[in-house]
């Protein structure tokens, strides 16, 4: 077995790789850019080694640079992630040079299988059933509109070396077909270094289902099911499980095969993954074949007990695999999700800053993982299992030059159900401050019931969110909970306060029983009756509900039962009450007094400013181009200019009719958060 690796890559997937090698014995090592010197993956490896500026082009997808740092670690093996120089086969071929194993498949199925135009051209040879689309390399905006109007709207644009959802966009008309191309072939030469696009026709209502396979040097080949992976966001994946609520057993065995028949036509070795578009009928199209290890290969590692990584190490050092076919069984179900760092209330917008606050789920075993490699170590195991692969941590900062993934949190459970309810604790537990980020929106799905029915496809986000998201309005059911919930916790509160006065004692002043609780939009009398066991709150109904649970004020979570159901909220104070987030919502609860809620609707309505003449920078970026000049005048959707921010590209449009007056920015400039970038008359 190796003695060293080195992890040609960063955060959490780092880390995760990092995990594995060590309880193999294998020393590792990092390596990381000026802007990661401080990062996670760095503090846990056995040795780190600087390899550039921040600029994934200047560093980390720099051959030469990752080179020297192999040579100068000694390391006999690199493990390169995904993305990054993970399907680069240059990069594989360097390192097959230098003497030193690749920890994935061999530079020909690289070339074959990791380039989707050659793939897709092998998959029809060999009789897969395949999307239509052009095969070809596209020349240029002019060319891109002739195949779109050939293949037939709607198209999707797509980076030949790509993956993660750089470099891939969808065309609806030739406007969006010329603009698709240039921007896909940017970020694709951003992101991977090549920027060859193709084209392909974008089949409506799919689901997204892919097949994980693992094959070694000497012939053998396995699939360890499938994984459902269709609610995504820009052709970039949210939420994934396993195994899909959608496919029979019929239906996954032929996928299965065709996947590891496929992977065996280019001599594939290594942990890899077909991905299939899969119709309503069932019939399923091979898309492409990922070359690496999966984003989401934790909900795999969950429901059959073998360690990816591990097998990947083996397979590269000569091993055949331990396991066959007839030993994969597939066990409960796994749901992973993606913590992100962006605004799901600004368009779902990269953010960027520091982690003032990041505590998330303490992690329990469960299920095959633990019964095959105790990845918890000798955890004792539980009904359900949680697991965050994270490369962050409290203090930490969140850069705009990576990838805005930042955890990605699992659950397992015997059943789908139990799976998806251990998911809603865990993300209501999940505590992130100091930077916009995607947990409500998780919440939301988890709570969604089309997502709940199983009967989800890629347009998913854009069919139930076509404005974006906006927060959860939460039934007044889970209201009536939240509000006796916070009523009990404002009670605990009062008498602290009135402790630390030092009136208590002298009666001077009674923690009263009758109180008001308004929240989205809803107001409650209610009347709180506590005891040493909890409170009883009575609303003017007549309903009452069981509070209890240990809450100090100024904890940041409450885990609280109400009438004998747990209620997990994240809290925070504002004047007259909290701001509690809990299954989606973000809620402001004011907990008054009769006479206080009477004063309180006699306020007026803060208005807020008026910024409709101004077109503000919705993201912390770098300005790529301005499009228009003083003195234009711009229609609704006319491009106005686009933004970069961790290595996506984002065109910002006017939302309506007007005259440019102004403009703040010019190309080249890195704005913050509402930074105005122009004005209109």
């Amino acid at each position: 077995m190796f003695k060293k690796l080195l992890i040609a890559n960063r955060g959490e997937i780092a880390c995760r790789v990092i995990k594995t090698a060590k309880k193999m014995g294998i020393t590792t090592v990092a390596i990381y850019s000026d802007a990661d010197k401080n990062a996670l993956h760095v503090e846990m490896a056995d040795e780190a080694i600087h390899i550039g500026p921040p600029p994934a082009n200047q560093s980390y997808i720099v051959i030469d640079k990752v080179m020297e740092a192999v040579k100068a670690s000694g390391a006999e093996a690199v493990h390169p992630g995904y993305g990054f120089l993970s399907e680069n086969s240059k990069f594989a071929t360097a390192l097959q040079e230098a003497g030193v194993a690749f920890v994935g498949p061999p530079v020909g199925a690289i070339e074959s299988m990791g380039d989707k135009i050659t793939s897709k051209k092998i998959a029809q040879e060999a009789n897969v059933s395949t999307v239509p689309g052009y095969m070809g390399l596209i020349e240029d905006a002019d060319d891109a509109v002739k195949i779109s109007n050939q293949v037939g709207y709607p198209v999707m644009i797509k980076a030949s070396a790509g993956g993660g959802g750089k470099g891939m966009r969808i065309a609806w008309n030739d406007a969006e077909a010329r603009e698709g191309f240039q921007s896909s072939k940017n970020e694709a030469a951003n992101s991977f270094g090549d920027d060859r696009i193709f084209i392909e026709k974008f089949i409506t209502q799919p689901r997204h289902i892919e097949i994980q396979v693992l094959c070694d040097t000497h012939g053998n080949g396995i699939y360890l099911g499938e994984r459902e992976c269709s609610i995504q966001r820009r052709q970039q994946k949210v939420v994934e499980e396993a195994p899909s609520p959608f496919l029979d057993e019929a239906t996954r065995k032929a996928m299965g095969e065709q996947a590891v028949a496929l992977a065996q036509a280019v001599g594939y070795a290594s942990a890899g993954t077909v991905e299939f578009i899969v119709d309503g009928a069932k019939n399923f199209y091979f898309l492409e074949m990922n070359t690496r290890l999966q984003v989401e290969h934790p909900v795999t590692e969950l429901i059959t007990g073998v360690d990816l990584v591990e097998q990947m190490i083996r397979v590269a050092n000569g091993e055949p695999l331990s396991i066959t076919q007839d030993d994969v069984t597939l066990t409960g179900w796994a749901i992973e999700n993606r913590l992100y760092a962006e605004d799901p209330y600004r368009g779902f917008l990269p953010s960027i800053g520091r982690l003032t606050r990041y505590r998330p789920p303490v992690e329990q075993a469960a299920g095959p993982m633990l019964e095959n490699d105790k990845w918890m170590g000798d955890a004792k195991p539980a009904e359900v299992a949680v697991r965050n692969d994270t490369g962050v941590y409290e203090g930490g900062e969140i850069s705009m030059y990576y990838d805005p993934m930042i955890a990605k949190l699992c659950t397992w459970a015997t059943t789908r159900e139990a799976a998806i309810e251990a998911m809603r604790v865990a993300l209501d537990t999940f505590e992130v401050e100091g930077i916009g980020h995607n947990l409500p929106f998780l919440s939301a799905v988890m709570d969604h019931p089309i997502f709940i029915a199983g009967e989800m496809t890629t347009a998913f986000i854009e069919e139930q969110y076509p404005d974006g998201f906006n927060g959860v309005d939460l039934p007044e059911g889970d209201l009536r909970r939240i509000a006796a919930a916070s009523a009990a916790m404002n009670r605990v509160a009062e008498i602290r306060r009135a402790r630390i006065s030092g009136t208590l004692d002298n009666h001077e002043r009674h923690v009263g029983e009758a109180w008001n609780v308004a929240l989205q939009g809803l107001s409650f009398d209610v009347v709180i009756a506590a005891d040493q066991g909890g409170s009883t709150v009575t609303f003017e109904d007549g309903t009452a509900l069981r509070v209890s649970g240990k809450w100090t004020p100024g904890d940041p979570l409450a885990n609280m039962s109400v009438d004998g159901a747990p209620l997990v909220m994240k809290v925070g104070k504002v004047s007259g009450g909290f701001r509690i987030r809990a299954r989606g919502a973000d809620i402001k609860v004011h907990v008054r007094t009769p006479r206080q809620a009477e004063l309180a609707r006699k306020m007026p309505e803060k208005i807020a400013p008026d910024t409709s003449k101004l077109l503000l920078c919705p993201m912390p970026g770098l300005i790529v181009k301005i499009d228009v000049e003083e003195g234009d005048e711009v229609q609704e959707g006319q491009a106005l200019c686009t933004v970069e921010a961790m290595k996506m590209e984002n065109i910002l449009r006017a939302e309506k009719k007007g005259t440019v007056s102004k403009i703040n920015a010019a190309a080249g400039d890195s704005l913050a958060v509402d930074d105005v970038i122009m004005e209109f008359e």
